[in-house]
Order: C-alpha cells, then sequence, then structure tokens
C-alpha cells in the first residue's frame, strides 16, 4: 500500500472510532484510535544517569545489521519500575486527533512534555525518579478490513523509525502500541520484533480493538484473555533473554470489567514487568471508581493511569485530575499516560 492511500485510510478510520464507553452509569469513555502506515547486549561499563531523570545508560555494543537502528544509542540499564515513574506521551505522529505525540510539532510536544513532567515532581512527596516516555500506536484499528480481513494498519519502518529518533534523542523510552482488530497478536508483535530488540523500546496492547467476537473494531469494546496476555511476556521474555536486554515494560490498557478476562491466570516473568492501566475518560469521580474497580481489585503486577487533555473536559462540570489526586490513588500509579 502507498504511503498516500494510507494516509487517507488512516484519516479515513479516525472519523469512526471514538465511541467506546465504559459500563458504568456515567458512561467513562475512551477515545478511539487509528492510524497510517536489533539489538544488542550492554556494556556494564560507564553506566550514567541521564538528564533527564531517565534510567541508567550504558554503551550497546552489538550490531542490529540495521544502520538506522544501529544509530540510536540510548541503552538504558537494569529495570525501570518501581525505581522509576515512567511518564508517557501518546498518539501518532499523522494524527493531531489521536493525542498529544502527535498533536504539537515535535519540538514542542518535547518541550510539553518535559514542562508537565516538572509539574508531576513537584507534586511527588516520595522524589520518585521520572522516566519520560512516546507511547505510538504503531498497529492501528481500521474500520475497514483491508486486504487480508485484519482490520488493523501498522505504521511504515519509516514512520516507527522516526518516533525511535525522537525518543533517541530525548532520552525518553518508546512504546509500540497494538491494536490487533481481527490479525492475531502474535504475528504482529513479530512484526514490531526488530525494535524491540533495542534496549530503550517496549511494547503495548489495547484490548478495547481486539475483537475476538469478529465485530468490526470501534462498534464494541474488545478484550483479551490471560492467555492473550501471556503469550505477549512469553514473546517479550524471548527477547530479554536472546538479546541479553534489560526487563521490558508491557502496558495493557483496560477500562472495563470485560477487557481483560481470567486475570488470575496472568503469569509473571522476571523478564517483563506488566502495568495494567486504567485509560477510561470522564470526571474525577468516574475514573477513580475505574480505576478502583479493574485495576485496584484486579491486581497483576504494577498499574497505570491515564489522563486526556481534550476527553476528560467533555462532560459540563469535569477538569483533568491534578498530579496530587492520582498519586493518591491506591495502589499509586507507576506508569502516567497522557493523551
Amino acid at each position: 500500500m502507498r504511503f498516500s492511500l494510507a494516509a487517507l485510510c488512516f484519516l479515513a478510520v479516525c472519523q469512526f472510532t471514538g465511541c467506546s464507553s465504559q459500563s458504568k452509569p456515567d458512561d467513562s469513555t475512551k477515545t478511539g484510535t487509528s492510524g497510517t502506515d536489533s539489538l544488542a547486549s550492554m556494556s556494564s561499563s560507564e553506566s550514567s544517569e541521564t538528564p533527564a531523570t531517565g534510567a541508567m545508560t550504558s554503551t550497546r555494543s552489538v550490531s542490529t545489521g540495521d544502520s538506522t537502528l544501529d544509530s540510536l544509542t540510548y541503552a538504558p540499564t537494569g529495570a525501570i519500575l518501581p525505581k522509576y515513574r515512567i511518564f508517557a506521551y501518546y498518539g501518532n505522529p499523522h494524527s493531531k486527533k489521536m493525542g498529544a505525540l502527535g498533536q504539537y510539532p515535535k519540538e514542542e510536544m518535547l518541550q510539553r512534555l518535559d514542562n508537565e513532567i516538572k509539574n508531576w515532581k513537584k507534586a511527588d512527596s516520595t522524589n520518585t525518579p521520572i522516566q519520560p516516555a512516546l507511547h505510538l500506536v504503531a498497529t492501528t484499528a481500521q474500520g475497514l478490513p483491508g486486504k487480508d480481513g485484519g482490520y488493523r494498519l501498522r505504521m511504515s519502518d519509516k514512520t516507527i523509525k522516526k518516533v525511535l529518533k525522537w525518543g533517541n534523542e530525548h532520552k525518553a523510552i518508546v512504546f509500540l502500541d497494538i491494536q490487533r482488530g481481527h490479525a492475531p497478536l502474535g504475528p504482529e508483535m513479530q512484526y514490531m520484533e526488530k525494535y524491540l530488540k533495542l534496549p530503550f523500546v517496549h511494547l503495548g496492547i489495547d484490548p478495547e480493538f481486539s475483537m475476538v467476537t469478529g465485530a468490526r473494531p470501534g462498534s464494541k469494546i474488545g478484550s483479551y484473555d490471560a492467555a492473550d496476555i501471556n503469550q505477549a511476556v512469553q514473546f517479550l521474555s524471548r527477547v530479554v533473554r536472546e538479546n541479553k536486554l534489560p526487563p521490558k515494560v508491557l502496558v495493557v490498557h483496560r477500562f472495563t470489567q470485560g477487557m481483560v478476562k481470567n486475570y488470575k491466570n496472568i503469569k509473571l516473568d522476571p523478564n517483563v514487568q506488566i502495568v495494567m492501566d486504567m485509560d477510561g475518560w470522564g470526571p474525577p469521580v468516574l475514573k477513580k471508581d475505574s480505576y478502583h474497580d479493574y485495576i485496584q481489585k484486579e491486581p497483576v503486577q504494577f498499574t497505570g493511569f491515564k489522563l486526556f487533555y481534550d476527553n476528560d473536559l467533555r462532560k459540563p462540570g469535569s477538569r483533568i485530575m491534578t498530579p496530587k489526586e492520582v498519586l493518591s490513588l491506591t495502589p499509586v500509579p507507576m506508569y502516567i499516560q497522557y493523551q
């Protein structure tokens, strides 16, 4: 598919998604998203703290075979959580509607990210250091089936590398997020594998667009079973072992009861850190209730919380929760995402 056609498909689907809602009377809703378009064991010597208060870094020593990826030298070492709190801007550079990552030009977006991090550092009495992050929707659910019937569109190599370069320059880790539509999860993760070999690249999977019932993405809220999440954990663990990498972070989005099934069967792995991220939008009282019901009451490992610059203001009288309010939740989220 030529990029121009992919971009047209991207714009069309942006109009069709965005109607998902939580199963609560006040209907907290998550924005729909849609879109277009190895590495290395690390030296244990000469580690240093990154200027952006991110994780410890060292020099990579093994080539990926891809000259562009080999030029990316940011190599965090050790497990990120719980030593650091991850702070991410979410979206896609091809869309101003999908989130902060694509809403502003690169330099302005990164400056806004840094300014927001300063606000959170001031509000955090525990002084937990913050790891900046960019969260790219890299496989996007689509309203049309496409040639293979997958109802999804993968970002081009060019697009993914562009965001990886941003992360490398800014000492920010990068998440590649998968909205699988009707496509099997395994091949979508395999498409990301060469990027996940980079020590600063991690994975997100979105149950909302995992259409196990065969419905069109956006028409109903999808789901993942524990078996699917375990598949992602096993995949990431293999990448870590084979490439001698620090643990990977796996973000699983959730804002309804049915989006994650059989959570007690999710198996932990020392090579993967699982974050269950509450990403519904709405007034603070509903977001807090959702966090309690779907994240706190069904614990897995680490927790996350999503804030929306636009959608959290949709309902009359609504407002964006303050850093202090989010930091007062139990358990305290270790992954913060702004869309």
